[in-house]
């Protein structure tokens, strides 16, 4: 059957990058299993045990060569995945099969292959990250001083700026960032640990040399590149390490669900949207429409990262005592699923934030709607200023804008400037209104706040990460 008569997941067929599907492919794990034995034959070779140069030279030379279908005929017959991955590697390296997997249990290919897999796709995470935080950046820069309104409870409040309003969305995102790092930073090596944790087979084959032990497990961890190890272990790593991991990915899900829900929200009030291609078709039946299809789907993806953590937290609930296989078909689905929608879910971050549009006439003219009732007090202070009693301009104003919301109810036009204007007790101040109502005199220091972010929070983050190269972020449909 071809890949059109079987079910697969639209996060590869659909969403995810090449590179991360990469990470989690059955070839890219079964190289890391094979780098693993050829780690602990080495490692064991070194501290004494009988592996000539020839075994090791085989099973380096002939590690690439992987024969998947050599490897299913054996699991039928083995029922056992690791050990069909041994047999079908031995069937063509028959000098090092005598030695492969000597000592080990299934677990310990498995378990720090995924460790070696999660940590790079960590590492693919962040720069993916850092990347969507420099492309809002230049974005709040080139609209640090925009007015617009700010929204409380989805009801008109103060101005801000549109790029304070990034601020926020960075903001959250440097969050994660120290998130990633803190995990990266945590992210321990199962090490050569046997059946149950104990090393007792790795305590026979040296002849109960402890410390030959303890070397083996320090050196393997040192040749896959950790600098830490776990100390006791079951038959696995810990599986709370997995929810620790997940966790990452569902805080980078919350900070992008929280940016597509304001942009979608934006766009219905035509002040900012999405890029909009200009083939692409808004609705089959309306063809004036420009749905927020990206922001829209950022926000699904977001939330099957965001579901699925409760999937991880239960697997580390219901572990018992050293091991049980109820994780196993668990983890094949929750960790590469997360990780490949959390992919998809930054790229289309990228490419939005790339690509995000301000209608500044319609965010002015938004603004400038509500305006006459942001700035009441402002006015009511100006006329007490010049001359007026404070309750009589207070009540006078409760009375216009009051009259002015039954207006705006009836479809009309805002009349409050013009309601003040004719009244005798703003006369003081009826020449100066258009001044006193300009959106720059209500942003307060938004736009200082975002250069100050920018300088103090962000350019010290993206000098950090000056080596990653930010690309346009490619999106497949």
């Amino acid at each position: 059957m071809n890949d059109h008569d079987n079910y697969q997941s639209p996060l590869a067929s659909r969403y995810a990058s090449r590179e991360m599907r990469g990470l989690f492919s059955a070839r890219h794990r079964a190289l890391q299993w094979r780098r693993l034995w050829i780690a602990l034959a080495e490692a064991e070779q070194e501290l004494g045990l009988a592996i000539s140069d020839e075994q090791l030279d085989e099973l380096r030379r002939t590690a690439d060569q992987i024969d998947f279908d050599a490897v299913a005929e054996h699991e039928r017959r083995l029922r056992h995945d690791v050990m069909a991955h041994v047999h079908a590697w031995g069937d063509v390296a028959p000098s090092g099969r005598a030695i492969l997997h000597l000592g080990a249990t299934s677990c310990y290919v498995t378990d720090n292959g995924d460790l070696v897999i999660l940590r790079d796709a960590l590492e693919l995470v962040r720069r993916q990250v850092v990347s969507v935080v420099r492309s809002l950046a230049d974005f709040a820069k080139a609209h640090r001083a925009v007015p617009i309104l700010g929204l409380t409870h989805y009801q008109p409040a103060q101005a801000t700026t549109v790029g304070k309003r990034a601020c926020l969305w960075i903001q959250d995102l440097l969050g994660d960032l120290e998130d990633i790092d803190h995990a990266l930073g945590h992210l321990r090596f199962r090490g050569v640990k046997g059946t149950t944790g104990t090393q007792a087979s790795f305590m026979e084959l040296f002849g109960g040399d402890h410390a030959k032990v303890r070397a083996l497990d320090e050196r393997v961890t040192e040749k896959l590149g950790f600098e830490r190890r776990f100390a006791v272990t079951g038959q696995t790593y810990p599986r709370k390490l997995d929810f620790r991991v997940c966790q990452v990915l569902s805080s980078i899900a919350q900070s992008a669900h929280k940016f597509a829900s304001d942009l979608r929200l934006s766009a219905g009030r035509r002040e900012m949207e999405e890029p909009f291609e200009q083939g692409q078709i808004g609705s089959s039946a309306m063809p004036w429409k420009r749905n927020p299809m990206r922001s829209e789907r950022i926000c699904a993806l977001a939330r099957f990262v965001m579901a699925n953590l409760d999937n991880l937290a239960q697997t580390a609930a219901q572990q018992w005592f050293e091991r049980t296989l109820d994780d196993s078909a668990n983890r094949r689905l929750a960790l590469p699923e997360m990780f490949l929608a959390t992919d998809a879910i930054l790229a289309l971050y990228q490419n939005v934030a790339q690509g995000l549009v301000v209608h500044e006439a319609v965010v002015d003219a938004r603004l400038r709607e509500e305006l006459p009732f942001l700035a009441s007090e402002a006015l009511m202070m100006e006329a007490v200023a010049a001359g007026g009693d404070r309750q009589d301009v207070h009540e006078a104003l409760r009375l216009h804008a009051r009259a002015a919301s039954e207006a705006i109810h009836r479809g009309e036009p805002n009349p409050l400037v013009g309601r003040l204007r004719a009244d005798p007790s703003f006369a003081s101040v009826a020449g100066r209104i258009d001044e006193l109502l300009d959106p720059k005199r209500f942003v307060g220091r938004a736009p200082e706040q975002v250069d100050e972010f920018l300088a103090e929070e962000v350019e010290p983050v993206l000098a950090r990460f000056a080596s990653i190269e930010t690309v346009a972020a490619e999106i497949h449909v």
